[in-house]
């Protein structure tokens, strides 16, 4: 039985009626995409695959902005921060609802105008024409490439992690998990039900983008945007309510009960543990997150198994095993209901013996004169002594997610297609609104994931979906989760989608036809463009077979990464004048290296892929500072562009 098969999910769902709802919503993206290739034989391919024809209005552009930046690090990696550390990320995330006026009001109307003078397509279009430097727009694709490279990687986790979520209490999956060849399965180390989904979501999404275009992920990207914040809106008061009532025997008290209950929490332990068969000899499978109760005089500690285990027959012990301590009485509590309930996984204390290893504590938040940290900052982390949040980082943060929403080439695509000046002011207060219904309840449901579901800290990046399951299993409407499951999924795909046009709008437009095969006919450009976007989805989805751990941590690398590298050298180019190839590819270079060197730092200090901060403050700040410092230095340092391109860009046509 799987981690998230929910046996009340099963019996409300005994139709599969969740699976239909799912099946309803991926109809719907594949008819869409079908509409917008028919659309394609009647326009400029090139303009309309990769740009929509630069003629989008207020919804579609607002939507499609906004599903973009919502990617499966909003709807999977930022829910699973929340359940780890508490009411702190709501500062973490505050500054998101200004993000469409940094994005949209400082370069909309500017990147518009220029990219409709050069008649570019792309962002290295624009960057190369500026001043008619090959080199510079070289650079410009080899980043985006790489970048989005890492980030597909992660987003290709989230979908496979959501459809296995979903498909979870249908038999049918397990024999078809079970009938893949060996080979396959043996690729990836999570699994065959992993390696199932992460082909079926790959397909998919690689197959609709492929074959659709721009027109068919911006229609798409309407509909998810729709399909998130519905769900979003039917989680948050099922959340309050179900959590309410667990925490307050019945009695309600609202979100107040649930921030008390929470000011109680400790976080768990995490170590490892040998374990052992009861019966000595017997074979003993472990599923994985499978719980075990340990007596110790007149107390009884809880732990969980993170992972599936076997102990064969005459086996005598398997060690090193990864296992985390429950210490909050209430989250014991909980999931004793939770297993008599069968709601839970099964209980293996009967079956198997735990020799504790080692464990250890939260770094910060697990001693007396912490208490209360998942309500108040900076948060609880697991290894770091100044917790999860402190005032520096938080001040860095507020400034992180504007400026790397701002300096994302996927944004700036998007600002280059709206029809005119009436649609991008309209646009900036939808989207500003838009964030505000997402974000902010986001906080308040996975802080009630909390109190519903214990012991997610083994598995965060799986918290969204089974959040899902969970809220509509307890009210018997298993097939509701169909729906809330395809929020996130709908995250997934519209940034999924958004990334494979870049990849494959960079080296089909920009290394291709500006450079190999100026000459190159329609339909040559056509068959590349299907070919290059499958090729990169699949590279994604062989990278996905052995993913990143933490989904949100390589989201924010790619975001501030790109950001470091092309906010200054896109304002500098679409704003300064006298600015050159020579100052802004300057610019591009130092903001990535100053940025990576931060990462590669922290992680020759031990610390994992957590970057090292420089005076408490995020990556991104130095990397811009060292960005906006360099340009300005080799550009006044350098000649000045040729004047018929400064008439060109910025004297204005009579």
């Amino acid at each position: 039985m799987n981690l998230f098969t929910h046996p009340a999910l099963a019996v409300a769902d005994s139709n599969n009626a969740v699976l239909y709802t799912f099946l309803v919503y991926m109809v719907g993206v594949f008819v869409i995409a079908w509409l917008s290739n028919r659309l394609l034989k009647s326009r400029s391919f090139l303009s309309e695959y990769f740009l929509g024809s630069r003629g989008l209005g207020v919804w579609a552009f607002a939507l499609t902005l906004a599903a973009t930046s919502s990617s499966g690090g909003s709807f999977m990696g930022f829910p699973s921060k929340i359940y780890t550390h508490g009411w702190s990320l709501g500062l973490w995330i505050g500054s998101y609802m200004v993000v469409p006026i940094c994005v949209m009001g400082i370069l909309g109307k500017r990147i518009n105008e220029v990219a409709r003078t050069a008649n570019a397509i792309t962002i290295p279009d624009v960057l190369r024409d500026r001043f008619r430097s090959v080199a510079f727009g070289l650079i410009a694709v080899s980043l985006i490439v790489f970048f989005m490279t890492f980030n597909l990687i992660a987003q290709f986790k989230g979908g496979s992690e959501i459809l296995r979520t979903l498909l979870a209490p249908i038999d049918a999956f397990a024999s078809a998990a079970d009938a893949l060849p060996g080979w396959l399965t043996g690729l990836s180390s999570l699994g065959g039900e992993y390696v199932l989904c992460l082909v079926v979501f790959g397909v998919a999404v690689i197959v609709y983008t492929t074959y659709g275009g721009f027109h068919a992920v911006v229609w798409t990207d309407v509909m998810q945007g729709i399909v998130m914040v519905i769900g979003v809106i039917i989680m948050l008061p099922l959340a309050i309510g179900q959590a309410s009532h667990a925490v307050s025997n019945g009695q309600g008290g609202g979100l107040e009960a649930v921030t008390r209950n929470m000011a109680r929490m400790v976080p768990p332990r995490k170590g490892t543990a040998t374990l052992s068969a009861t019966t000595p000899g017997a074979a003993v499978e472990i599923p994985s997150g499978s719980w075990a109760f340990v007596k110790e005089g007149d107390t009884e500690r809880l732990f969980k198994i993170k992972s599936r285990h076997l102990i064969a027959t005459g086996q005598s012990e398997i060690s090193d095993v990864e296992i985390w301590e429950i210490v909050t009485p209430s989250d014991i509590e909980r999931v004793r209901d939770r297993l008599a309930s069968g709601s839970e996984r099964s209980d293996v204390s009967d079956v198997v013996t735990l020799q504790i290893k080692e464990l250890k504590d939260y770094a910060y938040g697990a001693k007396p004169e912490e208490g209360g940290s998942y309500v108040v900052g900076p948060g609880p982390h697991r290894t770091s002594t100044d917790g999860f949040l402190p005032l520096s980082l938080a001040i860095s943060f507020f400034f992180m997610w504007a400026i790397s929403g701002t300096g994302q080439p996927s944004n700036m695509v998007r600002l280059m297609a709206f029809k005119d000046t009436v649609t991008l002011r309209r646009s900036i207060f939808t989207v500003a609104m838009y964030y505000s219904a997402i974000y902010f309840p986001l906080v308040i449901i996975f802080c009630c994931a909390r109190v519903l579901i214990p012991g997610m800290e083994s598995e965060p990046d799986r918290i969204m979906p089974q959040m899902a399951v969970e809220l509509t299993a307890n009210i018997g409407m298993g097939w509701m989760a169909g729906l809330l499951i395809a929020a996130p999924f709908a995250a997934v795909m519209s940034t999924v989608d958004s990334f494979l046009l870049m990849i494959s709008s960079a080296l089909v437009r920009d290394i291709y036809q500006r450079n190999l095969n100026p000459d190159a006919s329609e339909k040559r450009l056509k068959y590349l463009s299907y070919a290059i976007t499958m090729v990169a989805g699949l590279g994604a989805l062989c990278g996905a077979l052995n993913p990143p751990e933490f989904l949100q941590d390589i989201i924010v690398y790619t975001g501030s990464g790109l950001a470091a590298c092309f906010l200054a050298a896109v304002v500098y180019s679409l704003f300064w004048p006298r600015s050159n190839a020579q100052g802004c590819i300057a610019a591009m270079l130092s903001g990535f290296g100053a940025h990576l060197a931060m990462y590669v730092i922290g992680f020759l200090k031990g610390d994992g892929f957590s970057p090292y901060r420089f005076q408490g403050m995020d990556p991104i700040i130095v990397g811009l500072f060292t960005s906006f410092i360099v340009g300005y230095v080799v550009t006044v340092m350098t000649s000045p562009p040729p004047e018929d391109l400064v008439r060109k860009y910025f004297h204005k046509k009579s």
